[in-house]
């Protein structure tokens, strides 16, 4: 009889040669050793999909490799949402193929959604890391970003909604330290396969907004996650190339109708999207939320909804 893995870890990866195996490194060093590793595929053309293969043909009783139907590139939700497919454990957890897990990782973070039931994800601080290589890395030093949130507490739905990015001013939990209950990952169907392209930059929004109306989030202090920057990734290439507002309008549009369709209901959430819409669509709102208060109120009122 097969035993069930306590955590599957959902790897997807397109042309990831460069750094997918420090990643698989890190989720076998886990000092916690019941787990399953799934490695997606997307239609990659490097030698990323050997190393995946290989690791499959060398560990295959808990390293599975897949691709989509005819190799084709559909996008990190669409792979994701493979791997949830065939994902076996009680809880599931993101890495992306260019981040690096510290050893602690998946056991304090089971303990947290042991310790707390009723909670369906947790997350923690993780460190923005540049000094990965000193001739490739983008320069200045590794930080942790300030969370903006209470920490080690539960935030109940939907509060982290209307609190964090790109809604609030606190910090977006990075999607390579997230464990999730499977039944809340699948209460919220996955992920969203229409973030892909450019848009994919807001993909993991996507999916943290569901899960902010859904259910119980416990935010940890602890920092278990190497979150890279590089010239490579999705976030880098559409900043440089000036097309983050229209990413940004794109997922605050989504956003909207997947509330209305939900019929979900609360002020201050839809005052919060009113007002991140606003400042996306008009340019010159950017230049107001710097001046004297008084004038910060008449903007407020101009876009406060009705």
């Amino acid at each position: 009889m097969i035993k069930t893995p306590l955590v599957s870890v959902l790897v997807g990866f397109f042309n990831a040669e460069q750094f997918i195996e420090e990643t698989i490194a890190s989720v076998f060093s886990q000092t916690l050793d019941d787990w399953e590793l799934i490695l997606v595929d997307d239609g990659s053309s490097d030698g990323s999909s050997a190393i995946a293969q290989r690791y499959a043909r060398e560990h295959p009783d808990r390293v599975h490799y897949c691709t989509h139907e005819g190799q084709l590139n559909r996008g990190v939700c669409a792979s994701r949402n493979l791997a949830i497919g065939r994902a076996q454990g009680r809880f599931i957890a993101i890495l992306d193929a260019d981040d690096v897990w510290l050893p602690e990782k998946l056991a304090e973070q089971v303990d947290v959604l042991e310790e707390h039931p009723h909670v369906g994800m947790t997350f923690g601080a993780a460190r923005y890391w540049r000094q990965w290589n000193a001739s490739g890395a983008p320069t200045g030093n590794d930080y942790t970003p300030s969370p903006g949130i209470e920490i080690d507490t539960v935030h109940e739905p939907p509060s982290l909604l209307r609190r964090c990015h790109p809604l609030g001013r606190a910090v977006a939990p990075c999607p390579s330290d997230l464990l999730l209950r499977r039944e809340a990952l699948l209460a919220v169907n996955g992920f969203e396969e229409e973030f892909s392209g450019i848009y994919q930059m807001y993909e993991d929004q996507a999916f943290l907004a569901k899960i902010y109306i859904a259910v119980p989030v416990f935010a940890s202090a602890k920092t278990w996650t190497l979150y890279r920057l590089h010239d490579g990734s999705c976030c880098y290439r559409v900043e440089s190339s000036g097309q983050e507002r229209i990413v940004r309008l794109y997922y605050l549009n989504w956003l909207d109708q997947y509330l209305k369709n939900r019929q979900f209901q609360d002020k201050e959430i839809k005052r919060a999207l009113n007002r991140a819409t606003a400042l996306v669509r008009y340019r010159w709102l950017y230049t107001l939320t710097n001046v004297p208060s008084k004038i910060k109120q008449i903007v407020k009122n101009i876009i406060k909804p009705q």
